[in-house]
């Protein structure tokens, strides 16, 4: 006997609508019980699924979706959303090559409204929808699922500004507060709200309000008749209802007796509504409501037993190496300050927070503000680094340019996930950070080959009197053991690792290890090129004086990388021998294995081989 037997009979959102709402209850049991298994054997993001399983019930059981539009924020709550609407099946092959997406994708299901995993881009976009709907005369809704962590970026608040001066538009927003981003979540609203939850300051003034006034009736009719107001002063209902929203709540976002008939009357309102839904990050899964940070994202596990820890070190990731070197260099060095984006666990801030905690920020999902912070820090002669993933660097590249680069301040940038970073896929992968970056005037640009090199690279960058920025990719590298000793590498200087003939190996950050092996097989001259910007202009002349063929190698985009910058050293030559660029194709690449995606797109070793000799005999 199966031991999903109504949540089988759910192939679409229509098939959930028939059920006797007394169904919806174990439905949503065993959904949970079926997520729990499902990301067990595939990996992917689990609290924060479980946690909305019971909202994800309730919105398409009361909403007419696709026609309704729910846009939600993220996506990496959307598992659930995924199994209800037909891909409860393709769940096998969740984040896996040529398997379905863990966010959602237009591409994918017409249940997925618009595309998402960064933070903080629901309420615009299903303001978006809600115009349009307006425009044509439909009366569908869109809803944007919104969670607390996401609430801190300014984009949010952007589009609340900007929805509650559009009063006919049917938009409704729920925030989905569990307390949780990834990180615990940072700020002033995240205190109101907890404020709000505890309910002791409400209490506390109504019990107060009580003993004084009591011995005057007429004066605790009025005390009454103010005490609504008195609650807007100290929760954030009169907050978003400054921003034109009604807003309602907070209900259990687990109770589905509240959610529904809650939903149902907000789907008959007219403009722009507000619901504050409470929810548990794990709900359901005892392991994860006591670790949602160790549940969030998971590899494959065994689920009745728990993610298991202390299985042997392996090597050391650069994330690792990152966080070691920050702690070494804050200890000899008092000016050095470290900024997150609410990735603390992500960029291996955990150890410098809690021995440097104030000298640690974290400034919540706002990664505009986190490199203008630090630019501020700057000028008044602290040290500070930023700890950013290269994907959510995109998201700061105007204070990157006008608030950094231009004023030549001194901050690090240390970028993680450079490159491909596996089962997250196109919206994550670090593809584009070299192009973008070697344009800015001001800013040093570094890519370290293996792990010692990353923590010589980042002493060098703080050394540097002006922006610098240290560029690596997700895991491990080569296993080269990082020495304790810092020492600051040449800035603008690469090394030569092999030499050869005919052919040079220009390779830049991770691609040195496959470059190594393909010049063994070809006797190729192969350059650890180490510096992106500036880049080491003499070493490529003097490889182009000696060889019949350049190639460059690097994991980002072909388009504008770290290759364009030797073609345009080449230009300058009298003598310019062929160049080969090889690095990631104009086009956005899926998720799946790092190794599998590399070799997808000819960046491992064997695929280099194959190119090279597609336009250059290799056996003569």
């Amino acid at each position: 006997m199966s031991p999903y037997p109504l949540l089988e009979r759910i192939g679409n959102p229509a098939a959930l609508r028939a059920l006797d709402r007394r169904e919806l209850g174990e439905l949503a049991a065993e959904l949970r019980a079926f997520l729990i298994e499902s990301v067990s054997k595939t990996g992917g993001h689990l609290s924060s699924n479980l946690g909305t399983v019971e909202l994800t019930v309730a919105l398409h059981y009361v909403f007419n979706t696709p026609d309704d539009r729910i846009v939600w924020d993220v996506g990496h709550q959307t598992y659930g959303h995924k199994v209800l609407t037909g891909r409860r099946e393709a769940m096998a092959g969740l984040r896996h090559w040529g398997g379905i997406s863990g966010f959602p994708r237009r591409c994918e299901s017409e249940y997925d409204t618009f595309g998402t995993a960064h933070s903080s881009t629901s309420i615009s976009a299903a303001l978006g929808m809600a115009v349009a709907a307006r425009d044509r005369g439909e009366e569908r809704r869109a809803i944007a699922v919104i969670g607390d962590g996401a609430m801190s970026a300014g984009m949010a608040f952007e589009a609340l500004n900007n929805a509650g001066d559009i009063d006919d538009a049917n938009l409704l927003v729920i925030l989905n507060d569990n307390e949780m981003s990834i990180s615990p979540p940072v700020g002033a609203l995240t205190k109101i709200l907890a404020r709000l939850m505890s309910g002791s300051t409400i209490n506390a003034a109504r019990r107060a309000g009580e003993k004084v006034l009591g011995v005057a009736p007429p004066m605790l009719d009025f005390a009454r008749r103010v005490e609504e107001h008195v609650k807007g002063l100290i929760s954030p209902g009169t907050l978003f209802e400054e921003f034109g929203f009604h807003y309602y709540g907070p209900i259990d976002g687990h109770d589905l007796d509240a959610l529904i008939p809650t939903l149902q009357n907000l789907r008959k309102l007219k403009g722009p509504q507000f619901l504050h839904v409470i929810t548990r990050k794990g709900q359901g899964y005892k392991l994860a409501e006591a670790d949602p940070i160790l549940y969030h994202g998971v590899s494959k596990f065994d689920h009745t037993a728990g993610i298991q820890g202390g299985k042997g070190a392996g090597k050391l990731t650069y994330t690792q190496v990152f966080g070691d070197w920050l702690c070494d260099i804050a200890a000899s060095d008092p000016r050095i300050v470290a900024i997150t984006p609410a990735m603390r666990e992500g960029s291996g801030l955990v150890r410098f927070a809690a021995e440097f905690p104030g000298r640690y920020y974290d400034v919540g999902i706002a990664e505009q503000h986190a490199l203008t912070f630090a630019a501020g820090l700057a000028c008044e002669g602290l040290k500070p680094v930023v700890a950013i993933y290269s994907t959510f660097l995109q998201r700061a590249y105007d204070q990157l340019i006008h608030d950094i680069a231009l004023q030549n301040l001194p901050v690090v940038l240390a970028i993680d996930r450079g490159g491909l970073v596996g089962a997250d896929g196109a919206t994550h992968h670090g593809a584009f950070d070299l192009s973008f970056m070697l344009c800015v005037p001001n800013l040093l640009v570094m890519a370290p080959a293996d792990e010692n090199e990353c923590r010589q690279m980042l002493y060098t960058a703080v050394c540097h009197d002006g922006p610098a920025a240290v560029r690596y990719p997700r895991g491990s590298g080569c296993g080269a053991l990082p020495r304790a000793a810092m020492e600051a590498l040449p800035v603008g200087k690469g090394e030569v690792r092999r030499h050869g003939r005919r052919i040079a190996l220009l390779a830049f950050g991770s691609m040195l290890c496959p470059a190594l092996e393909v010049g063994e097989r070809i006797d190729a001259t192969v350059a650890n090129m180490r510096f992106v910007k500036p880049l080491d202009e003499a070493l490529v002349a003097e490889l182009a004086a000696t060889h019949d063929l350049l190639v460059t190698l690097e994991e980002n985009a072909v388009v504008g990388g770290a290759g364009s910058e030797v073609a345009r050293v080449l230009d300058t030559l009298a003598q310019r021998p062929r160049l080969l660029r090889l690095g990631l194709p104009d086009h956005f690449i899926d998720h799946g294995d790092q190794a599998q995606l590399l070799a997808a797109v000819g960046l491992d070793a064997a695929g280099i081989e194959a190119a090279i000799g597609r336009i250059y005999p290799l056996n003569s």
